[in-house]
Order: structure tokens, then sequence, then C-alpha cells
């Protein structure tokens, strides 16, 4: 008896969009810049509608070929010359058909369109390829490459790529920031070639994180860092309502913050930094025990019970370890504010440290990791922009989001801003 195969129904597999079909009626109800459009889409399909296209265009200028031509028609077919039109990110080579007239030589406005450079469509997909990691160099063999196409040198990427993100560090720095409607900020330095960017990232009302800019400096200080505020204020950005600005312990870095936003801007200083500090002064045999114990301490849910644990480890380092309790004494009410304001419970997992802005430093050197030989300050900055804008539309809202009208208003509180003057400042 044979044997009964039981066969199960297969589950579908994940739908991540539907492709959108274009009739032969909408194509040719298309204006010449639209069809020139959906003709690259397809690259098989396109060379054969390039040709098409250029031809409509011979026949509506020349007539028919072979048809006995009457005086209405002043131009007239004359041969081909070779030529290139640029579809899915590459050059194809072809045959150009030529029409001359009275006055000579005439331009084909669809091959023009076809043929023109514009840096649009073959700059953004080159440009993620060499970001997320194909070397100029390889980029001809590891680039889906259709037979015939040309123009896929190292130069050429490499030309290609700096056009590219020449735009995106233009696009970042030149960001119009009035808009924006900040609770926090995030800021802090990236290791970067041997010198430090210093990052800024807004999170607004709604918890959207935005990469507001950045700024090449040695090293963190309040000099620099205060211009670099300074072009973001020119920029259009405004904290009349307060915000709450979370960075590390550097004190060129805090002293910036008081210089530019004065008496509108709290400080949280990022836990994890200063429990790292602390630690660092203790034998390492005893410093597993005394991260969670500090741990243990800032995750008490009040001012209160935090500011008291807190203080108990500070009187007993002070009988084992006196620099590592004066460490733990420097700016403790500063890694407390959002104890003070009254919403750790709700917001302290996204704001009680810079791991906002660390995981995004982390995603940037995966990208520029491969650069071997940094040129000159221009190739670096280019890179981070490119980096960061890269990032930036993956970036989640921040956890707890929905309490930050509480945060808004805990900071009004805090800094004795009134609506009114709020209202005058903005």
């Amino acid at each position: 008896m044979a044997s009964i195969q039981v066969v199960r129904p297969r589950r579908k597999g994940k739908v991540l969009s539907r492709s959108e079909r274009l009739s032969r009626e909408e194509f040719e109800s298309m204006e010449l810049d639209g069809r020139v459009e959906a003709i690259r889409s397809l690259v098989g399909i396109g060379l054969m509608q390039v040709r098409d296209e250029l031809d409509r265009e011979v026949v509506a200028l020349a007539g028919e070929r072979y048809a006995r031509k009457d005086s209405s028609v002043a131009y007239r077919r004359h041969g081909s010359n070779p030529g290139s039109v640029k579809l899915a990110g590459q050059r194809h080579s072809m045959d150009v058909p030529r029409v001359r007239g009275p006055e000579g030589e005439v331009r084909l406005s669809s091959y023009d369109l076809l043929h023109a450079d514009t840096g649009g469509e073959l700059d953004e997909g080159l440009f993620r390829r060499v970001l997320l990691g194909i070397s100029c160099r390889d980029y001809e063999a590891a680039s889906e490459a259709v037979p015939g196409a040309i123009g896929l040198s190292s130069s050429t990427v490499s030309r290609r790529f700096k056009e590219a993100s020449r735009k995106r560090l233009r696009e970042l720095m030149d960001r119009d920031l009035s808009d924006l409607d900040l609770v926090s900020l995030f800021v802090d330095g990236k290791s970067f070639a041997s010198e430090e960017m210093i990052l800024a990232v807004g999170v607004t009302i709604g918890g959207e994180k935005v990469i507001l800019g950045f700024c090449q400096t040695a090293t963190e200080n309040a000099r620099a860092i205060g211009q670099f505020f300074g072009e973001l204020k020119g920029r259009g950005l405004s904290v009349s309502s307060g915000v709450l600005v979370v960075i590390d312990g550097s004190k060129g870095l805090r002293r910036a913050v008081k210089d530019a936003f004065g008496r509108y801007a709290l400080v949280q200083r990022c836990q994890w930094h200063k429990r790292e500090n602390v630690v660092s002064y203790l034998p390492k045999k005893d410093q597993p025990s005394w991260r969670r114990r500090l741990q243990w301490a800032y995750q008490r849910p009040t001012y209160k019970e935090a500011k008291r644990e807190l203080e108990k480890l500070i009187a007993e380092l002070d009988r084992a370890n006196q620099s590592a309790a004066s460490s733990l004494r420097e700016g403790l009410e500063e890694t407390l504010t959002l104890h003070r304001l009254g919403v750790f419970a709700s917001l302290g997992l996204s704001f009680k440290t810079t791991n906002c802005i660390e995981s995004i430093n982390s995603m940037c050197e995966q990208r520029c990791r491969k650069i071997n030989s940094w040129k000159n300050s221009n190739q670096k900055q280019r890179w981070f922009a490119a980096a960061l804008l890269d990032i930036e539309p993956r970036l989640r809202r921040v956890r707890g989001y929905r309490d930050l009208p509480r945060l808004r208003a805990a900071l009004m509180r805090e800094l004795a801003l009134e609506a009114k003057e709020v209202e005058k400042v903005a």
C-alpha cells in the first residue's frame, strides 16, 4: 500500500511592500521627465525603452523612417553617433540617432535627460554601498554590475562618493533647528581619527531623537564647545522652555553648557561615567561589588532614598579610599537631577546615562572604521556626517516618551520659568 504524504500548507513569506505596476496607458500619458524616471527603474526594459523614446522624438522631428517627406518637414535623419545613458546607477553605451535641420545638428531632449549626470540616483546607491563597506577599489567587482555597463573605476566611485558625502555634510550642518521643540539635549565627544568629534543629539517633546550637528576639536574644551553651541543657536535652536542636558563629567563641557544656556538648562550627569570614575580608584578585586552597590543606590526611586544610600557609600569610602570618596562626592547632585525632578522612575532608563549618544557613536564607528588613512579634516567631517544621517532614520523614540510633558513641567518648575516668560523668549 502506498504511503500517504501529508502536505502542510506553507506559510507565506513576509511581504515588505507591494510592487506598483505601470500600465502602458499611464506610461504614454506621462510627461517626458516622468517617462525618463520610469525608464531608469528597470535596466533590461529600460534599454529597450530608451531606444523607443529616442525613436519617438526622431519621428516627431523628421517623420517616419523611409516615408516620403513633404515640404513641411524641415528635419532629416543623419545616421547615429556613439553615446551612453545612465540606468540603475550605471552607464550603458548605445548608438544615438542624429537629426539635422536648416540650422545644423538638432539635440534630442530625451537623450540629454537620459545622458545627464544629475548626481541623484547614481550617487545615492553608490554612496550607500561605499558607506556600508565596499571599498572604491573593489566596487566594480562587488556591485551588481549589468553586462555592458561602464564608468565603475575606483576613481569614478571615489569622486562620486565625495560629491554625495559633501552634500550630506552641508545638509546636516545647515539644518534649520527653529521648528524643534526640544526637552532634552545629549552632548558627548567621540574619539575620531586622533581628534574629538563633539556630537549633539536633541530629544523632542514627542520623544524623537534628532541629530543637531557636531564640531571637530582636539579636546572637550569650553571655548570650542561654546562656539559650537552658539552655531546651533544661530540655526534656530531654542531652549526657552527649559532643557535637560545629559553629559559626562567633562568640566569643559559643563562650563560650555552653563555659558550657552544659563538658567534655561539643568544638567544630568551620566551615572555610568560617575560609577566607573569612582571604581577606577579601587583595587580590581573590589570593583565588581562596588559597581553593584553604586548601581543599587542610584536605582532608588526617590531623591531622598538615593541621596541617603549614596551618602552612606561616601562615608564608607572615606575610610577605605578617600580619592574614590572625593570622586563620588564631586558633582553628586547633578547625577541625581532626574530624582530631584521626580521623573526618575519613568524616564531614568533613557536619561540617566549618555547611552543614547554612545550608541550612535558606536554605529558611526562601524561605518568609518575601515578607513586606514585620514587625509584631511574635510574627509573626516564628510564621513562622520554621512554616517550620522544614515543612522538617524533608524533611531527609535526614547523609552518613556509619553512622560516627557511631565519632564517639561518639572524643568519649568525647577528653573522658575513661567509660561509668559517662555513665550517672550521664544
